[in-house]
């Protein structure tokens, strides 16, 4: 059996291109048991998502979380699911599509954009091989993470690694480690924040009112290890809180999706939104500036969990500002950031009748030589 894999048809004189792929975390294929079983089967094992002892995980992922887990997992997903599908591969896609459309008023030179996602499908070989198949000699990783983690971020890229240890002609790549602070990114999330203010009103700036950021959370470990991931997420709250132009005490920063007994970065977000509901809060808004797209982590958690915690506690009203998802300002942004990135790769100036005729050229020669096409 070969070690690599089949590399796509190629034709001398085809035009070479610039392939952006768009890498994010992933999602089940559907709403059920089974499906979640596969997915967390997947995700759970990746050593940067869960750095326990291989011997001791495997026994208490196989023994205990995928039997019980996959079945209340898709009871949730069953909530957020839509006629499209998974929020997070639909957002996904649309990103994408946008993204290939203002790149276009951008750059003459070819280019083609795809969606890769670490665990599921599309898969990153899937995307990969879309790519290439499409003649990209260059690839941008542009993870659509804004923070950097290893359990994020770098997963993504071992995920591109594992395809390219395959493959036989590889491509040049660029990655983006990360954009957290970025003056684009910083712009598109006090945006969203504004307009979710236009449309709902402001909160009070007297203590009665509070814009909760909410970040993914990590163990702790991960900190005192030499994760960055922490630090990047405070700075784009304060970012975000001096764009918006609020004092500390009108905003709070806070940490989700807690697993396991260990400690977790603090402060977590449901101790946060209990302890506001108990002060008597008259309204908080809650934004996720770490999720590119809603998911489930966003849709129930947040909107559905964190609304039901805080007015359990006492709170009054409870407003989830939607994820970036397919907002102008943010893939204005993607592609200010991707543009940043692909410096030397593309260019306004491409004339696409000198191209033609290179090509051609080329393809004369190549058959001169013997080539068959």
């Amino acid at each position: 059996m070969a070690y690599f894999n089949p590399e796509p048809p190629y034709q001398h004189g085809e035009p070479l291109k610039v392939g952006i792929l768009l890498a994010n975390l992933g999602t089940p294929d559907a709403a059920t048991a089974p499906a979640l079983r596969r997915y967390l089967g997947q995700f759970l094992m990746d050593r940067r998502v869960v750095e326990i002892p291989r011997f001791i995980w495997c026994w208490i992922l196989h023994c205990i979380i995928l039997v019980v887990r996959p079945k209340k997992s898709a009871a949730k997903y069953a909530q957020v699911w839509s006629k499209e599908g998974s929020p997070l591969l639909v957002h996904g896609q649309k990103q994408a599509q946008m993204l290939r459309g203002f790149l276009g008023q951008k750059i003459n030179s070819p280019f083609a954009v795809e969606l890769g996602m670490s665990y599921g499908n599309p898969s990153m070989q899937f995307a990969i091989d879309k790519l290439r198949a499409k003649n990209c000699d260059r690839i941008l990783v542009f993870p659509l993470y804004p923070q950097y983690a290893a359990s994020s971020t770098a997963s993504a890229l071992d995920a591109v690694w594992r395809v390219l240890l395959k493959t036989r002609n590889m491509p040049a790549i660029r990655t983006i480690r990360h954009y957290h602070d970025h003056p684009a990114y910083i712009a598109a999330l006090a945006q969203s924040v504004r307009e979710h203010w236009r449309l709902n009103g402001k909160p009070n700036a007297d203590g009665s009112g509070k814009l909760v950021m909410s970040f993914h959370g990590l163990p702790k470990f991960h900190l005192l290890k030499g994760d960055p991931y922490h630090c990047e997420c405070h700075k784009t709250a304060r970012l975000l809180a001096e764009s918006l132009g609020l004092n500390k005490e009108e905003y709070t920063v806070a940490f989700q999706s807690r697993f396991g007994r260990q400690e977790w970065l603090k402060p977590y977000l449901a101790s946060t939104l209990e302890a506001l509901g108990k002060a008597k809060t008259k309204r908080i808004d809650v934004i996720c500036p770490g999720f590119s797209s809603d998911c489930l982590e966003t849709l129930e958690e947040i909107a559905m969990e964190g609304k039901e915690i805080f007015t359990h506690a006492g709170g009054g009203e409870y407003h989830y500002i939607t994820a970036l998802n397919e907002s102008e300002a943010w893939i204005h942004a993607m592609t200010t950031i991707a543009l940043e990135n692909l410096q030397g790769w593309v260019t306004n100036d491409w004339d696409s009748e000198l191209a033609k005729k290179e090509t051609e050229m080329t393809k004369l020669r190549a058959q001169a030589m013997g080539a068959k096409q």
